[in-house]
């Protein structure tokens, strides 16, 4: 078996990620402190053809090269918008149709692998601080809660591997569909 080139991968331009279809998601960062996290994530949105990423708070926004070191220039292709508060990106993302989903564990939240997506519908998906996860005032708005399963003996996952895990889960669903 030979590993392709670069060359045989088909990659689209960033003017022609710009104008593909996305999936309906929008992905909420709600002050994550790692630049290298942020930049990880673009990456991921950008694999994924996420419509959109809200940098929210403290979570660092591009240009910046500590980004950039694991973004790897998805921040030119993923269009994104910075949010003082993180309130603010999923009211005016409820404004647009807008499902708000918190990543988080909490009463009420669902495992990943039972949560039903509808196809009509958009979603946000709030990644919240490495130490603190989603903040309460937007968990306090939220419309639904998902929970990734797990059976170590650590209680999460590193905020870059939640959102591949999600985005994977969701991918799947929408695609299949």
């Amino acid at each position: 078996m030979r590993k392709l080139k670069l060359d045989e991968l088909n990659r689209a331009s960033v003017e022609e990620f710009k104008s593909q279809q996305k999936l309906p998601i929008a992905v909420v960062l709600d002050n994550v402190r790692s630049m290298h996290n942020v930049g990880s994530i673009f990456r991921t949105c950008d694999g994924f053809a996420v419509e959109q990423i809200c940098l929210c708070g403290i979570t660092s926004q591009p240009p910046h090269r500590e980004i950039e070191k694991t973004a790897l220039g998805a921040t030119q292709s993923v269009n994104w918008t910075y949010y003082s508060e993180p309130l603010q990106a999923v009211e005016q993302l409820r404004k647009e149709g807008y499902k708000i989903i918190a990543i988080e564990q909490a009463e009420k939240s669902v495992m990943l692998n039972q949560f039903e997506i509808n196809e009509d519908e958009k979603y946000v998906l709030i990644f919240g601080n490495e130490v603190n996860g989603v903040s309460d005032e937007v968990m306090k708005v939220i419309d639904a809660c998902i929970e990734i399963p797990q059976f170590g003996t650590k209680h999460s996952f590193n905020i870059v591997v939640s959102a591949g895990i999600v985005l994977w889960d969701f991918f799947t669903k929408l695609v299949d569909n």
